[in-house]
């Protein structure tokens, strides 16, 4: 008698095995393609917001996504691109963050841009997705706007660029 429900866990795990390994996986265009999920600001011991965390998800069919780590010169040196926007007089416009270094005595640009490394998905198919956290500051200090936004776009190993995504309007708590 015991026999018989040992079959049927073994009937019922084959099934599922077979179903599993059945399912067809996802097919994405080669061309990576990105959706905003999230921006969450991080403020300072003094209650005044300074950080952001965003949030995006990525799809990619033929999983090139991602940058060795040997491979830092131009077109290879970032894959990820962030450009700040503040709202000046009711209309989003791009800004430049620069600042004088008084170690190098030049201006400096703030970038946001960034590396993604390598994603190797397995399996024959090579498609991938997933999900991208960046930390970013968000709190200009030589800026009176209090209202800013954030496009993001990622390029893969093939320079196939993906869309741009925005932020919504990131309302900044100042001094």
């Amino acid at each position: 008698m015991k026999f018989l429900p040992k079959i049927g866990l073994i009937f019922i795990l084959g099934i599922s095995l077979i179903a599993f390994s059945c399912s067809k996986p996802e097919d994405f265009p080669d061309i990576p393609h990105i959706e905003f999920e999230s921006f969450t600001k991080l403020r300072n011991s003094q209650d005044i917001d300074e950080k952001g965390i965003l949030e995006f998800s990525f799809t990619d069919g033929d999983g090139d996504i991602g940058l060795y780590g040997w491979n830092t010169n131009p077109p290879y040196d970032v894959n990820l691109f962030i450009k700040y926007f503040e709202k000046q007089n009711g209309e989003f416009e791009e800004v430049i963050l620069t600042f004088f270094n008084n170690e190098t005595q030049e201006f400096d640009t703030i970038y946001f841009d960034a590396r993604i490394p390598i994603i190797n998905p397995s399996g024959e198919s090579k498609s991938c997705k997933g999900k991208i956290e960046i930390e970013l500051f968000i709190n200009n200090y030589f800026s009176d706007f209090d209202t800013i936004r954030f496009d993001a776009y990622i390029k893969d190993r093939a320079l196939n660029k993906s869309n741009t995504i925005s932020t919504p309007e990131i309302i900044i708590k100042k001094h």
